[in-house]
C-alpha cells in the first residue's frame, strides 16, 4: 500500500510540474515562433465570416515585401500578387489581369515577418479555457487598462501541444469574425511571383498611372 502511495504520489507530482500557465504557453508559442527568421517567408489561411454574406477564405503567401493571396467568390478565382511597387490581380470570370500601382502601405513590425503572432495577447487578460489532449485553448480578453480602445474585445488562440505552434487565432469585430490558422513556413520567389506565362489567354488591363 505504501508503494502504491508513493506512485500516486509520483504521478501527481510530476503532473503539476507539466501543468503550465496560459502565459508560460503563449511565451513558450513566440518563442517556437521566433526560431524562424524573414528569409524563409510564411504562409497562412484567413477566414473572414460575414453574418449576412456568409465565409470567405483566402491564402496568403509572404516573402519578404511580396505577397500572393488567394480567395474564392461565387466560383471565381481571385489571386493578386504585389511586390510592394505593382498589384497584379487575376480574375478567373473575367479571365483578366488588372495591374495597378500598389497602394502605400504603413510598415510594422510583422510585415513579412515571423513576428506575427509575437505580443499578440498584450493587452488581454488571458487563461485556459480548454484542453485536449493536443491542443490548448486560450481565451483572451481585452484587459481594461488596454489603452488601445479598438482592439477586439475577445480572442480565443489554440496553441499545439508538443510543437507550440499557433492552431488558429479568432477574433471578432462589428458583424463578422477572422480566423488566422494553418501557417507554415518556408515560401519560394515563384509563389509570390507574378508570371505571365502562365496566363497567355488573359486580357491584360494596364491601370498603372
Amino acid at each position: 500500500m505504501k508503494k502504491l502511495i508513493a506512485i500516486i504520489g509520483f504521478i501527481a507530482l510530476t503532473t503539476a510540474v507539466m501543468a503550465q500557465t496560459a502565459e508560460e504557453i503563449v511565451s513558450r508559442m513566440e518563442a517556437e515562433m521566433s526560431k524562424h527568421n524573414e528569409s524563409e517567408g510564411f504562409a497562412m489561411t484567413m477566414d473572414i465570416k460575414v453574418f449576412i454574406i456568409g465565409t470567405i477564405s483566402s491564402r496568403s503567401y509572404v516573402l519578404g515585401d511580396k505577397m500572393r493571396v488567394e480567395a474564392n467568390r461565387d466560383d471565381n478565382q481571385f489571386i493578386t500578387w504585389s511586390d510592394g511597387k505593382t498589384d497584379w490581380t487575376y480574375d478567373s470570370g473575367k479571365n483578366e489581369i488588372e495591374i495597378t500601382n500598389a497602394k502605400p502601405k504603413e510598415k510594422t513590425e510583422t510585415d513579412g515577418d515571423t513576428k506575427l503572432f509575437k505580443g499578440i495577447t498584450d493587452g488581454y487578460d488571458i487563461k485556459i479555457d480548454k484542453e485536449t489532449a493536443t491542443e490548448w485553448h486560450i481565451r483572451c480578453k481585452r484587459s481594461k487598462s488596454n489603452p488601445d480602445k479598438d482592439a477586439p474585445k475577445r480572442m480565443d488562440l489554440v496553441v499545439a501541444k508538443g510543437t507550440y505552434w499557433p492552431v488558429s487565432l479568432t477574433t471578432s469585430v462589428t458583424a463578422a469574425s477572422v480566423t488566422m490558422r494553418d501557417i507554415s513556413f518556408g515560401v519560394t520567389e515563384e509563389q509570390v511571383t507574378f508570371d505571365p506565362k502562365k496566363y497567355p489567354k488573359a486580357t491584360i488591363v494596364d491601370k498603372r498611372q
